[in-house]
């Protein structure tokens, strides 16, 4: 019997050098070998590795397109990098990254805070002898904000851009920032960013964005890398302030875009962060202030906005859950088609009345077309059981869009809440959670987070253009899985919600002109939410409101032939009317994520 060793990569790479040493002996034999090891190669890199590349590199081809392209503005960015006793090697590689850059009108500001152990970071640099770096040795260490500050009055360029010492960036990621102030005329721009430990080929963490988000940016620092901004909004907005080091740059971006009038987000991951020991990137834990500071910038940002609210730690760490204060006691109008289905509308009712800890709300059941006489016993029964209880009939074939518009021309709420007859409520205080954002003019509607009977997720959201249409976000994860980047857990904006369970302004829905009646059965809450926001408000999915939907995962709604023509003529009128959205791609998502499925996997295509 032979003890199975495990294989070391480095052993068995230096027997195969020694072999081929050995091998130049016989030139034949050694050609045999070196054609064979190629195709060894080869064939490792078809089994073991990802269909999805990210790649520090760029082609030579590419390098030279990038290099001679002139813009219409000759803008320069300087690359702001706080010193403090970084290792030689990681200082090399940082540095040689921005040196790299195929657009060539940049800054490297470095203001070094490191101690007398450390001095070879500056005689490095001194070394280089680089026109483009501009050092100045700190006479002590005066802390992040303070460092970074240094290193902004070193700076002369347009544009500011914000790097860490140990961290990389891709040879194009100046061109693209370049292009997009050119292009957009951003005066704010990030990108994607990728996480790597060790060799930039080892990637642990695809960071793919959405589009500029603010209640995405409230719940955590989702834009961090890379960023740049225009000196005058700098300027407008003020320096770093070392009051939130740890989240300094948390800060500092929430103050930018508040004041920011075009922000870009580049599609493209062109920062890679750096994991090692002591970063953040490894361990939250290995600077644990980050996340005091966090909630005193957010504190700031809202009081600045306006906004009252207190914010709380959500669920994933370095994640936070802000609970705004309620203007008053409005009253909602809770409407829910129904047909027959007395139990599951008993245990929806029951639970809205009995769990729901704000209680100024009035209900409204639109009556279509029910055949059971029990039904309309139980109706009698409910209303002398619920409070403010209303049944209101529709006589017409079943619509839901149509439906709802003849429901809330009767309801007497300032806010409509659109509700499904099979769901049951799970937190108490659903409505206040909803109703926090719902209050503010800038948004038109919030969505909330529905589970199958086994406590996987059914909606945490919509993303457009799932399946060629619309899909849900994260569906059949497990309940309390966080999602792609905390997505599944987090307050944040989307494109649309599902009206299982949605909540809207009645000026809003009047506004909007109510669901388009001529999507009877499908989408027509995907579309209701595309109008909102062509018409300019945000939609909010919050996490904090959740509820069971008895909807089954295996039902078969378009099961006929009528069914089915019905249903894919809504979809052909979706596809037509929202054609020039489909083909951008849903701003919430991102084209570097698969559109076959809600899982947020990698896009392979």
């Amino acid at each position: 019997m032979f003890e199975q060793v495990p294989i070391q990569e480095k052993s068995w790479r230096g027997a195969l050098k020694r072999m081929a040493m050995r091998l130049k002996e016989y030139p034949f034999l050694y050609a045999a070998f070196r054609c064979a090891f190629r195709v060894l190669r080869k064939i490792k890199r078809i089994l073991f590795s990802s269909k999805h590349k990210v790649r520090f590199s760029i082609s030579k081809k590419r390098r030279n397109i990038e290099t001679a392209t002139q813009f219409d503005k000759n803008i320069k960015f300087s690359i702001l990098v706080p010193l403090y006793n970084t290792p030689i090697k990681f200082l090399k590689q940082m540095i040689n990254s921005v040196v790299n850059q195929t657009y060539s009108n940049w800054q490297l500001c470095l203001a070094d805070g490191s101690d007398r152990d450390h001095a070879y970071v500056g005689e490095y640099i001194k070394s280089l002898n680089d026109a483009r770096i501009s050092y100045k040795k700190l006479d002590k260490n005066m802390g992040i904000s303070d460092n970074t500050n240094e290193c902004i009055k070193l700076s002369d360029g347009d544009y500011i851009a914000l790097f860490d010492h140990d961290d990389l960036l891709h040879p194009s990621a100046l061109f693209e920032m370049a292009k997009a102030t050119c292009e957009k005329n951003a005066d704010f721009i990030y990108t994607d960013e990728v996480t790597f430990v060790g060799k930039t080929s080892n990637i642990t963490i695809y960071n793919y964005k959405p589009d500029y988000s603010p209640d995405t940016l409230r719940s955590y620092n989702y834009i961090c890398h890379f960023t740049a901004f225009s000196r005058e909004l700098l300027e407008q907005v003020g320096f770093f302030n070392n009051e939130y080091d740890g989240s300094q740059d948390y800060d500092l971006i929430l103050r930018l875009t508040e004041k920011a009038k075009n922000i870009a987000h580049i599609q493209k991951p062109l920062y890679f962060w750096r994991s090692h020991k002591a970063s953040v990137a490894s361990d939250v834990s290995a600077k644990p202030y980050v996340v005091d500071s966090a909630k005193r910038a957010l504190s700031a940002h809202l009081e600045r906005l306006g906004l009252s609210g207190r914010i709380e730690d959500s669920s994933v760490p370095t994640t936070y859950k802000i609970q705004y204060d309620i203007k008053g006691i409005p009253l909602v109008s809770i409407i829910i088609p129904n047909k027959d289905h007395t139990d599951d509308l008993e245990k929806c009712f029951a639970s809205v009345y009995g769990k729901s800890t704000y209680k100024n709300f009035e209900v409204i059941v639109v009556e279509n077309n029910s055949t059971e006489e029990e039904t309309f016993e139980y109706y009698k029964e409910a209303q002398s059981k619920y409070k403010d209880l209303k049944v209101i009939t529709w006589e017409n074939s079943f619509n839901y869009s149509a439906i709802n518009n003849f429901a809330v021309k009767q309801a007497n709420g300032e806010y409509v809440l659109l509700l499904n007859n099979d769901i049951e409520v799970i937190t108490p205080d659903w409505l206040e959670q909803m109703l926090m954002f719902a209050q503010r003019d800038d948004v038109g509607a919030v969505g909330a987070k529905l589970y199958y009977s086994d406590d996987t997720i059914q909606h945490a959201g919509v993303i457009v253009g799932l399946g060629g249409v619309a899909g849900h976000s994260h569906k059949y994860f497990d309940r309390d899985n966080p999602g792609y980047m905390a997505r599944a857990s987090i307050a944040q904006n989307l494109s649309a919600c599902t009206a299982a369970c949605l909540l809207i302004r009645k000026s809003v829905y009047e506004e909007i002109g109510g669901l388009d009646e001529n999507y009877a059965v499908a989408f027509n809450d995907i579309d209701f939410c595309m109008a909102i926001r062509k018409a300019g408000y945000l939609i909010v999915f919050t996490p904090y409101a959740e509820f069971y939907h008895y909807e089954s995962k295996s039902r078969g709604d378009e099961d006929t032939p009528d069914k089915r023509a019905r249903f894919n003529s809504e979809v052909f009128r979706f596809q037509d009317k929202w054609g020039e959205e489909l083909k951008k791609g849903d701003p919430y998502y991102n084209p570097n994520l698969t559109l076959d499925s809600e899982n947020f996997a990698l896009n392979n295509h």
